[in-house]
């Protein structure tokens, strides 16, 4: 079905991802990457939908343009392509030992995981990124590994899961200007006693939780893979802790200086434009490749 949202023609994810000749995930990930634009849906879409972090539709001249590209559908999956660590490691030409320490010390990062029955993470990245970096730093393909990076690793530092969660979040704020939802997303990343001593105001701890957006569509069968899923999705460091901690802060302050009526009125969903890009300083890479000093904060 096509319907108008904000002047253009939409439709829906199902229908999109069949023209498109995605399957569900790839599609997924495509919009998660911004490889297929989407806009918020809007607020008579879903009774109660949270914003532009809720449903999401994608503009006809979107579909137009992707199949006009040429190789479609083939260049439009190989660039949403994601390899396994032994595949990376096919694809790099080194051991998949090397590749490991690579990702736990953050040299790329995943784009994807799921949990195994037995509550192992497994970490999918993207075979671009792969090969890209593996372009761009031969160096560390092959020799000794960097001194800043060996204390790293031997510390037990294991940057993949922080990684994702950061690539996440960049995502999700690029979907919104609304303060509020913008503080959600920075919320579901904190646990809940860091999220209770920044919002203490149990009518904004509410209001976060009803807009908090979906951070990962993961099927957990048994506890242990469950408890593996939530560890995925928590802050854990305390320097990343206190990272989002500090942003969160300043959206909330935000949200209370632009829309203070939202927590006299928590039934209503605000539909708003997506904001342009990605915020470039949530995603923290270690400080041996990044500067991470410098905490983000919204225009």
């Amino acid at each position: 079905m096509t319907v108008m949202c904000d002047g253009q023609q939409t439709l829906t994810m199902g229908r999109a991802a069949r023209e498109l000749e995605l399957r569900n995930g790839e599609f997924e990930l495509a919009t998660q990457l911004g490889k297929v634009r989407t806009v918020p849906a809007g607020p008579d879409d879903r009774p109660g939908a949270a914003g532009s972090l809720g449903r999401r539709r994608v503009p006809a001249e979107e579909i137009t343009r992707l199949q006009a590209e040429p190789g479609f559908p083939d260049a439009l999956r190989e660039r949403i392509r994601t390899v396994s660590t032994n595949e990376a490691a096919a694809l790099m030409g080194i051991g998949p030992g090397r590749v490991l320490r690579l990702t736990r010390a953050g040299c790329f990062g995943p784009v994807r995981f799921y949990v195994n029955r037995f509550g192992a993470v497994v970490w999918l990245y993207l075979a671009a990124e792969v090969s890209d970096f593996a372009d761009r730093e031969p160096d560390l393909m092959r020799g000794n590994t960097p001194a800043a990076m060996r204390v790293m690793l031997d510390s037990g530092q294991d940057w993949r899961a922080r990684q994702w969660r950061s690539r996440r979040v960049a995502q999700l704020m690029g979907q919104t200007d609304d303060p509020w939802e913008a503080a959600a997303v920075i919320a579901a990343v904190l646990p809940p006693e860091e999220l209770a001593s920044v919002a203490e105001d149990p009518r904004e701890r509410a209001l976060l939780r009803r807009l908090r957006p979906v951070l990962a569509s993961v099927i957990t069968v048994t506890p242990a893979a469950r408890e593996s899923y939530e560890r995925v999705l928590t802050a854990d460091d305390f320097d990343e802790v206190m990272w989002y901690r500090v942003n969160l802060s300043r959206e909330l302050e935000t949200a209370r200086r632009e829309a203070p009526g939202r927590l006299r009125t928590p039934a209503a969903a605000t539909s708003t434009a997506a904001r342009p890009g990605q915020p470039p300083s949530f995603l923290n890479n270690p400080s041996w490749t990044t500067d991470t000093n410098r905490l983000p904060s919204r225009s």
